[in-house]
């Protein structure tokens, strides 16, 4: 089944990972080594230290590396402003979407396993989706956005509590069963609605696929292998490894313009299961490490991940197929699978608690801005961050 049109960009990537990218890993270099101009990369943390001084930002850990030398890693600002706690380099962020990609990913697996396929329609694994509204739904459907799926929760509330009915309750895929009972508003396949009912679906697949929990199996498949050692899925400290004082509070703006705290340390996590359309917990340094991966076609440091031809579909633009040609002119982002795709080929995606990734493949380079302090500051910094570190590129 044709899925996507691909851009020269990736085209390009695809024919350099038929012939096994170099297995760069990550390893402090100086800005020169990798081509860039470290003053243009001083004026980016100098940016951010003038708005962490105006608190429209309340911190950030800026992490940039080039052809496998990161030549930026920085902390700035509070990791609690009330108790004037700063942020250190190793801080560990709530991730909320910047978790999709690694659901992606955690998918792709069991399609290289030959467990599931990305044509598999959802039916055929979940029994809730076999109906006339959910039946066409593909696993493909799922990874773009296109499932036709409007619901806009995340999970229904209240959420299903156990009982002699449900004794594993509340869990993932009992409230995924929810969902298939709803099915799509619109044809699978014929429009993009970003959708985080989808990719908590796609978490249940894995579980269903693998035999095993979510958390489990991305640590056995990705975080284990990648040497992602401050990777989690749920904010509680006895899940943790005792590295709980090392997240951050997170703030919100109110509406006169000032900080709430929206969590801190220790308060209760979101959902009391680990879900996939977000809640990962990671580092800079961790999530660069499976960024990298990417970038080498699947295989970071001596362990082969993803197959190089997965890793180029998982960053093709599906969604341009949905476009006219007159349109794909005047959009510049699609979705591929678990990435937001470029018409240039950088694959990125965002987090809603203020995380930022960037991956460019012609240039080899990762740009990663995370802050817990989200809004519309911390989205315009981490937009000229990005051109700044473009700039920076002198070689």
């Amino acid at each position: 089944m044709k899925h996507a049109i691909l851009p020269l960009t990736i085209v390009l990537f695809l024919m350099s990972c038929a012939w096994s990218p170099p297995d760069m890993v990550l390893s402090p270099g100086a800005p020169s080594e990798a081509g860039m101009d470290e003053t243009i990369l001083e004026a980016a943390v100098h940016m951010y230290e003038k708005a962490i001084e105006k608190d429209q930002v309340r911190s950030v850990v800026l992490l940039v590396a080039r052809r496998g030398k990161i030549v930026l890693h920085e902390a700035r600002g509070w990791k609690d402003k009330e108790q004037g706690i700063p942020i250190g380099k190793d801080a560990m962020f709530r991730m909320a979407s910047n978790t999709k990609p690694v659901i992606a990913t955690g998918i792709s697996l069991l399609v290289e396993q030959g467990v599931l396929s990305y044509d598999d329609l959802v039916r055929k694994h979940i029994k809730s989706f076999d109906n006339y509204r959910a039946g066409g739904i593909q696993i493909h459907h799922l990874l773009t956005h296109t499932s036709g799926f409007r619901i806009e929760p995340i999970f229904f509330k209240p959420l299903i509590q156990k009982s002699p009915e449900h004794p594993n309750a509340p869990s993932l895929q009992i409230e995924v069963d929810r969902f298939g009972q709803v099915g799509a508003v619109e044809p699978p396949g014929t429009s993009y609605s970003y959708s985080n009912p989808g990719f908590n679906t796609l978490g249940a697949l894995i579980e269903i696929g693998s035999g095993k929990s979510l958390e489990v199996f991305l640590k056995e498949r990705v975080y284990t292998p990648l040497g992602m050692v401050d990777s989690y899925h749920h904010e509680v400290a006895d899940k943790l490894d005792g590295k709980l004082d090392r997240m951050s509070a997170v703030y919100y703006r109110k509406d006169d313009g000032g900080w709430r705290v929206g969590w801190k340390p220790g308060a209760p996590p979101l959902y009391p299961f680990v879900r996939a359309s977000g809640g990962m917990i990671s580092t800079t340094m961790d999530y660069a490490a499976f960024c990298q991966m990417f970038l080498n076609g699947g295989i970071y440091n001596g362990k082969r991940i993803l197959q190089d031809a997965t890793v180029a579909k998982m960053i093709s633009p599906h969604t341009a197929s949905l476009c006219t040609s007159e349109q794909r002119e005047q959009r510049d982002k699609y979705y591929g699978y678990g990435w937001s795709v470029s018409r240039k080929g950088v694959f990125s995606h965002g987090g809603s608690d203020g995380t930022q990734a960037w991956v460019d493949p012609s240039e080899e380079l990762i740009v990663l801005a995370f802050t817990q302090s989200p809004g519309k500051h911390a989205d315009r910094l981490a937009a000229r961050l990005l051109k700044l570190v473009q700039a920076a590129i002198v070689e």
